[in-house]
Order: structure tokens, then sequence, then C-alpha cells
């Protein structure tokens, strides 16, 4: 397990060295140019050539490169933002454990609600619940997640006045976001659930326990559920490596100072460094997500857990399996 780990963790580099180039000649090649954009009207060519040079931006597009990847990797340097001059660094620092908390809370309400959901659905299959919740969540899966968050805003914030519809002043500031965020990771989650659900009740050791007499309570928990539970997994840790790298729309929308509408201003303003530094970050999130969903597999099923083991570990413990059952024999 420790040398698989090992072996992602110096994949990632490759991984986040490849995002690094391509987003970092996409923003090069983007149309339009941040010194006139901070500059505005009436500068003369000395200022555009000290604001430049100021900003990094008078050297070519391999100078410009390495520079950014020798800053980064010897001192873990993401620049300056050129519209407020603060580090990157910094700013994400900052932003990063607002936008932790609202992919946690709505990971939370995901997990909770989607998963017995979905088990509801499946042993109730073909009822009245099964059909309003199926329906429901082909709803919620339909609606776009900007309509949403719009229509929440409107409805609770503008309308009934129940709930704040910009910043996370009190605690009812986080329920407008987190439900937004939540409520098509929910559908997704219970449809999966049902649909899998469904596959396992009909295997051959649910009949044997069903047959031996064990209650149909029992026989979800401890039989289908653990068998159900890799793809659910998959699905949940996609949807927190999607909330962690920062909902641009939700936060943009309700004005929270996270990941997503850092990186929102950072497009809007042409502000390349806050762009490149926010992208390289969730990347990276998404990588070590990745590599947490991998290693959960392990401890749902053991099966899965026997594909890390080394191949000589893996015929030392055939032959001694052969060696006890000769002795048995």
């Amino acid at each position: 397990m420790t040398r698989y780990i090992i072996k992602r963790l110096l994949w990632t580099i490759p991984v986040m060295l490849g995002v690094l180039i391509v987003v970092y000649t996409i923003t090069y090649l983007t149309p339009g140019d941040p010194v006139k954009t901070i500059l505005g009207t009436g500068y003369t060519p000395e200022k555009y050539a000290a604001k430049a040079r100021e900003l990094g931006l008078d050297k070519g597009y391999f100078g410009q490169l390495g520079s950014y990847i020798w800053n980064l990797v010897t001192h873990l340097s993401m620049g300056k933002s050129f519209m407020s001059s603060i580090p990157v660094t910094q700013e994400l620092a900052h932003r990063i454990p607002v936008t932790f908390k609202i992919a946690l809370m709505s990971i939370f309400v995901i997990v909770i609600t989607g998963l017995p959901l979905g088990i509801l659905s499946a042993t109730r299959q073909y009822s009245l619940l099964d059909t309003s919740l199926t329906s429901f969540a082909l709803i919620m899966c339909a609606i776009p997640a900007f309509v949403l968050a719009l229509l929440a805003l409107v409805l609770f914030g503008v309308k009934l006045k129940w709930l704040p519809i910009s910043g996370l002043s009190t605690w009812k500031s986080w329920i407008l976001p987190v439900a937004t965020n939540s409520l098509g990771g929910t559908a997704v989650i219970m449809r999966m659930t049902r649909t899998t659900m469904l596959e396992v009740i009909r295997q051959d050791y649910i009949r044997t326990a069903r047959a031996k007499g064990l209650k149909e309570g029992a026989i979800v928990r401890k039989h289908a559920l653990k068998n159900c539970m890799i793809p659910v997994t998959t699905v949940a840790g996609s949807f927190l490596a999607f909330l962690m790298s920062g909902a641009i729309i939700v936060e943009t929308i309700f004005s929270i100072p996270g990941l997503g509408m850092y990186l929102m201003t950072g497009i809007t303003q042409r502000d390349y460094p806050v762009i490149n530094g926010t992208v390289i970050l969730i990347a990276f999130i998404i990588c070590a997500m990745n590599l947490i969903i991998d290693v959960i597999y392990a401890f749902i099923d053991p099966r899965i857990k026997t594909q890390y083991v080394s191949p000589k570990k893996r015929i030392r413990a055939v032959a001694k399996l052969t060696e006890d059952k000769a002795e048995v024999a």
C-alpha cells in the first residue's frame, strides 16, 4: 500500500506540470493586455514598458513560463495578483478554508440524504415512493446549478427573506450555498445507490441470506450495502473534488470569498497569476482526492487491497497457503 501511494504521488508531478503548461499557454494566448487594463487610457510607452517589466510580462513565452516554474519549485511562489499586488499563495491560503467548509458540509448532506433515499427507493422498487424519489432525482439532475442557485436566492432570500443572499456573516448564510451545492449531488448519489443496490439484492448470496431467515434490514446493512459502496464512493469522491476545487457559480452568485469566486474574478480581470495559481491548486486537489478514493477502496473491498500487494508477497502468501493445506491433508 505504501509503495502504491508513493508511486501515485510521483505520478502527480508530471500531471501537475502538464496542467501548469497548458493553463499558462492558454492565458498567454488569450486576447487582451493586462498592462493596458491596469494603466487605463492615456499612458505613455515608458509607463507601459515599466509596468510590463514590473509584472514580468516583458519576456517572451518561454522566459515567462521558465520564471514561473522556477519560482514555484524553489520558493513555492505563484506570483502576485496584477490588480491587488497581493501574493496568490496568501489569497489561496485565506480562501481555501471557506471552500473547504462548504465542500465538507455539502458532501455530508449529499451522503446522509442520497444514500438512504437510494436504498429506500431500491427496496421499494416500482412503488409510489420509488417513482416520486426517481422523478425528484431526474428533475434535480436536469436543473443547472446556476438556475437552482438563482431560484433559491430569489425565493428564500428576496421574496420570503428567510435567509441572507450574500456573504457568510451568520450561520444562516451557509444554508443556501450548501443546499444548492448539495441537491444535484444528492440526486446523483441517490440514483447511483438505487441502481447499484438493485443489482446487489438480486445476487445469489442475498437470496441465501433471505432463505436463512435474516431480516431485510440486516441483509441490506450487513451484506448489500457494503458491496454497492464502490461506485457510490467514486461518485461521492468526484463530487468532493469538484466542491473542494470551488463551486464557481455558487460562490459567485452568493458572493462567497472562496476559490471559485477568486478564480472567476481572475478570469474577468485577466489576472493571469490568479488564474494559474488557482487552477494548479484545483488540479492538486483533484489528484489528491483520486488517491484518497483509491485507498478507501482497499478498506471497503479486500479484493482490491490484494492488488496493491507486490508480486513477491503474493507468491509467498500463495505458497504458505498451499503448505498449510498440505499439512492439514
